[in-house]
């Protein structure tokens, strides 16, 4: 068959464009929603905004080297867990029983592999673990106790349990039991509960996407509740044309499977990332009486950071290697793809 020289010329630009498309890495962060301003001290600003740009730095390292999605989404979810900023990790939140216990969820778009960590008590950096899960073992999900054997086993860094705690975090556990036992809600402590989380999607150098998503959960939290967080398809989905990572109120995020709900929209109706976020996040979730927020990237490129709360810690970097960081919702994040 001869081809014009209009059909080359549009098959040589397709060409070009996908090998644009596969030469400019890409990473979005997120550190959670929720955040506001009124309790929110210039030192704390500063602290989140210096771990987010390290997190955004140390992923962009991985995605120069032509590493692939999973270690970028790992590397900067990996600052953020250390950093007691952040509900994950370090600073992690407290449950009922004065007690840290972390959930974490790490998805390959290329393969759908997926791994992930409910419950553990003293893994420094649950990622880590989710990824052993994923690359090292048949299954999907450990909890407990046998995530914990696992880790031993994989060699993967444990702490003890004091490493966890910060007097920030203690303090928010012992208003959220008082104004419990005295039978008060209060606003501010019940907006609290349910926010923090910290989250990667990342696109890399050959085109592929991957997700991850880290927590310590809900304070107050009894009876082993687990969110979002570590659920495939609820707060952290990747597949080949897209990647979510999410960060909210988990018991909506998981009747709504927001993750994988964000990515069908996509897939199926053709909507931006911005497109499927503002409807999923900031529709569906105030619809049924929940909130929170979302990283959102497509495999050419595009982004959106939905949020339905006063503000989140967001942030995304190109190829350019130039952080791009906000945190309230007065502040206008860029995106790329707008």
């Amino acid at each position: 068959m001869k081809l014009t020289s209009a059909v080359l010329l549009g098959l040589a630009s397709l060409s070009s464009g996908a090998a644009v498309a596969a030469s400019s890495p890409l990473l979005v962060i997120h550190g959670g929603a929720g955040v506001e301003r009124k309790d929110f001290s210039p030192e704390e600003e500063r602290a989140a905004r210096a771990a987010l740009t390290e997190a955004l730095r140390k992923g962009h390292e991985a995605l120069m080297a032509g590493k692939p999605a999973m270690d970028a989404v790992t590397a900067a979810i990996t600052v953020l867990e250390d950093d007691p900023t952040f509900n994950a990790g370090r600073g992690a939140v407290f449950t009922h029983d004065g007690k840290n216990e972390l959930d974490a969820s790490l998805m390959d778009g290329a393969t759908l592999r997926a791994g992930a960590v409910a419950g553990v008590h003293t893994v420094r950096n649950p990622i880590l673990l989710a990824r052993a899960v994923m690359e090292h073992s048949p299954h999907v999900m450990m909890v407990g106790e046998g995530a914990e054997m696992f880790a031993t086993e994989q060699k993967i860094p444990l702490v003890d349990p004091s490493y966890f705690r910060t007097e920030k975090r203690w303090q928010q556990l012992q208003r959220a039991l008082k104004e419990e036992a005295s039978g008060q809600a209060h606003a501010d402590l019940e907006t609290a509960k349910h926010f923090g989380t910290v989250g990667a999607v990342a696109l890399d150098t050959e085109g592929k996407l991957a997700a991850g998503t880290s927590t310590g959960g809900m304070t107050n939290k009894r009876y082993g509740r687990v969110g979002d967080s570590p659920i495939i398809g609820a707060g952290t989905y990747a597949n080949t044309r897209c990647a979510v990572s999410g960060t909210g109120w988990g018991e909506f995020y998981i009747r709504l499977a927001v993750a994988h709900e964000i990515c069908a929209r996509m897939q199926y109706l053709g909507e931006s990332p911005a497109q499927a976020g503002e409807e999923v996040i900031g529709k569906r979730i105030p619809e049924l009486g929940g909130d929170g927020g979302a990283i959102v990237l497509s495999a050419d490129g595009r982004a959106s950071t939905p949020f339905n709360t006063e503000g989140m810690y967001r942030g995304w970097i190109g190829a350019d290697g130039v952080p791009h960081i906000a945190i309230f919702d007065s502040e206008k994040l860029k995106m790329p793809g707008d």
